[in-house]
């Protein structure tokens, strides 16, 4: 691959992790309510999705998306519901010790599924395999190249917000700063939500 085109490749990747969204959200979230340890099974899970969503996107299951827009639909519903209801839960969390009850977590595997609803993530897999995998007579090198590097920016990108949330966690453990700071990320998964229903 050319440094110009590598060069570019990073530019998306840094822009499009490091903005907020769901999972920057959530890596937030997750490390305000119950520290940097516990947020780590969804920090690790983000990359994860993201390499199985990179790897079926380039597979064609990207095309089989575009082509058939109930499918799409039904993936912007599942994304759209889901943050629905993390918002709900995540309003109501005004004590650490309602967020350790389980009432925000968020295990590896739902992560990594929230991978396959989340459309911020389909609409940076279906850019990655159209701009740098796909129609290259070297597809399988170029994917070489761009899955560890999607890994690394979901990776990074995640726990820096995660640092965040989990510096912020004695500040919000003060009063009805957590309950605020929980409704201002569920207002985030709102907004994100109505972007994905515009989007």
């Amino acid at each position: 691959m050319p440094a110009v085109e590598f060069t570019a490749l990073l530019v998306l990747a840094a822009a499009m992790s490091f903005s907020p969204g769901p999972n920057t959200t959530l890596a937030t979230t997750l490390a305000a309510n119950h520290g940097l340890r516990p947020s780590l099974r969804f920090v690790c899970a983000v990359p994860f999705g993201w390499c199985l969503l990179l790897l079926l996107t380039a597979a064609g299951v990207g095309a089989l998306v575009l082509a058939v827009p109930a499918l799409r639909w039904a993936i912007k519903a599942l994304g759209i519901g889901y943050l629905l209801w993390l918002a709900l839960r995540l309003s109501r969390a005004g004590q650490l010790a309602q967020a350790r009850g389980g009432a925000l977590a968020v295990p590896f595997w739902q992560g990594v599924g929230l991978q396959f609803v989340n459309i911020k993530a389909w609409l940076l897999m279906l850019t990655v395999v159209a701009g740098w995998i796909a129609g290259h007579a070297d597809a399988w090198q170029r994917l070489a190249v761009v899955l560890p590097v999607m890994a690394f920016f979901a990776l990074t990108s995640n726990l820096l917000y995660a640092c965040v949330g989990a510096l912020l966690r004695g500040w919000l453990a003060h009063g009805r700063r957590l309950l605020w700071f929980n409704r201002l990320m569920a207002l985030l998964l709102l907004l994100t939500a109505a972007w994905m229903l515009a989007a």
